[in-house]
Formats: structure tokens, sequence, C-alpha cells
């Protein structure tokens, strides 16, 4: 059984799939991808079936973290029951992906820097244009995610 982690942002072009572009090269780095179903989802419809934003897909490129087979989709439903651990980038995502996951509320929905010891949003680059700092904050995010994961035996739930 995988262990399903889905990262989730507004538009899913910028933050969601570096997280998710992220978290699979240190997966792939220890080896373990193959214990992971990795994805990643937006709660907006504006850009769905497009590719990561340049931004995002450069910022990766500069780190030979690839973002190969990667589209834009929007959160569904189902979402809910396929992954353990539904990773938000900021409290308005929380907001937007409770209703449309059908809870309203859950510990498997949170920030991706919640693990951090200073919780906060992971800015959108879409509006503030700096990929490096959300390059820095997901790399930080989703090493605590990983940590995470081991202290939770594999399983959120």
């Amino acid at each position: 059984m995988k262990i399903g982690i889905l990262f989730v942002c507004l538009g899913n072009i910028c933050r969601s799939p570096m997280a998710e572009a992220i978290f699979r090269s240190l997966v792939q780095e220890l080896e373990i991808e193959d214990q992971f179903d990795i994805d990643s989802a937006g709660t907006g419809d504006w850009h769905i079936g497009d590719g990561p934003h340049q931004g995002t897909v450069q910022k990766l490129a500069e780190h030979n973290i690839s973002t190969e087979g990667m589209y834009s989709r929007q959160l569904r439903l189902e979402d809910y029951d396929r992954f353990d651990y539904i990773v938000c980038m900021d409290n308005s995502n929380i907001e937007n992906a409770l209703p449309m996951l059908g809870q309203p509320e859950s510990s498997k929905v949170f920030r991706l820097l919640d693990l951090l010891k200073d919780p906060k949003d992971v800015p959108d680059p879409y509006f503030t244009g700096d990929f490096e700092e959300t390059y820095q904050l997901c790399v930080e995010g989703c090493k605590a995610l990983l940590q995470k994961i081991k202290e939770d035996g594999g399983s959120h739930s």
C-alpha cells in the first residue's frame, strides 16, 4: 500500500507542483519512491491541463529537478480517500479544499509549513515573483513532511 501525498495550492502551476517535484526528488534520492503516490492539484480551475509555471520549471531546473509529465488539475472529492496527506500551501487553500473534499475539517489536511518551528503560509510566487523563496520553503517543508511520515510509521490515519 503506497503512501498518498497530495500537494495543493490555488492554480496548481507554481507552489504545489514545485513541492510535488521536490518531494519526488527527495524520495528518489533515498530510493524509496516506489512507496509513494505523489501528486498535486489546485483549488481553482484556471490552469487545468497546463504545465507548471515557467518560473517553477526554471527554479527546479537550476537544482536538476524534473517537471516532466506534470500538468495542472483541479482538486476532486475522491482525492480525500486516495491520499493520506493533503498538504496545502496556505490557509486559504485549506479553507477552499475542505468543502471540495467533502470534509468540514480533517487532520490529514494541513499546511506544508505547519511542520516547521515557525509555521506560516508558502507565499505564491505567481504574485510575489520570488520563486527562490518558494523553492527554499518547499525544500524545508518537504524534508519536514518526510520526517513526519517516518514518525507516523508511513500512514497519517
